[in-house]
């Protein structure tokens, strides 16, 4: 995705901050609507969850890369695709972005959340936050671990192949759509035993927003242990491993630029 420098490093942070708070206004919206209110079910969840994303990217793309989560800002530096300097900045530009969009949700919601759980307890903290196993299913903290490096891991690797300029480059409008479904199959086949937060920004700024507005138990999970740190660490090792994936498995094999070999589909050179 391409990047233009006129606001500099200070118009990518605010592009990231824009960015990510249009995806959690309609991920943890939803979560919201469905869980408080009952309206909608998980597929509804999936499909919000991949509409934001495309939104966010679409907003943010042509300023800041449209990264929206840290995973993707932390493996493009491990790789030397991104500028560790940007790092810090674009963190936290997503983290406050969701931060203040999970506010918007809270105080939207609020009577909602509280008729359906007055006592804002792990009930509907999954509005906010994900929890092992959904907060209901037997799935340890480690299994969440597992699970949230596989589902980053598959993110980045498919984000790596649809980004790639010597791959099957899609048209510009059409790459946040793609990334959008790619996050909307994960939610479908991955959803279950940590809640496919695969975003490190997209998990902590609103579980922090959560337990400043009245959900005293945000940072632990259904067994009482403490458990924030899971879709903070799991992602950022699977961001890593996904792109690792990518560049072993098909990037070093993808053909460089010259003509194409005969039955190969060419490549369209960027815009």
């Amino acid at each position: 995705m391409e990047r233009l420098k006129a606001g500099g490093l200070a118009g990518e942070v605010l592009a990231e901050f824009a960015g990510t708070l249009i995806l959690i206004l309609f991920g943890v919206g939803v979560v919201a609507q469905v869980a408080a209110a009952g309206i909608g079910d998980h597929d509804s969840i999936a499909w919000a969850w991949g509409l934001g994303v495309v939104l966010g990217v679409f907003v943010s793309a042509r300023i800041s890369g449209g990264h929206l989560n840290p995973a993707v800002t932390v493996a493009l530096a491990v790789f030397r695709d991104f500028s560790w300097r940007k790092v810090a900045p674009y963190v936290l530009a997503q983290t406050a972005g969701a931060f203040v969009a999970a506010l918007l949700v809270r105080w939207n919601y609020s009577e909602v959340l509280s008729a359906a759980d007055p006592g804002h307890t792990i009930k509907t903290q999954g509005v906010f936050s994900t929890l092992p196993g959904n907060g209901t299913l037997p799935v340890s903290d480690l299994g969440a671990l597992r699970d949230q490096i596989i589902g980053t891991a598959i993110l980045l690797f498919l984000v790596a192949a649809i980004t790639d300029a010597r791959n099957l480059v899609p048209p510009q409008w059409a790459s946040p759509i793609i990334v959008g479904a790619v996050v909307v199959g994960i939610g479908m086949a991955w959803g279950t035993d940590a809640g496919y937060a695969i975003n490190p920004a997209r998990d902590f700024g609103p579980r922090l927003a959560s337990f400043l507005t009245g959900y005293d138990g945000a940072w632990h999970d259904q067994y009482g242990d403490l458990y924030f740190w899971v879709p903070i660490v799991g992602p950022l090792i699977g961001g890593i491993v996904g792109i690792a994936l990518y560049r072993l498995l098909v990037g070093r094999f993808l053909p460089t630029a010259g003509p194409a070999e005969p039955g190969r589909i060419p490549v369209e050179a960027k815009a």
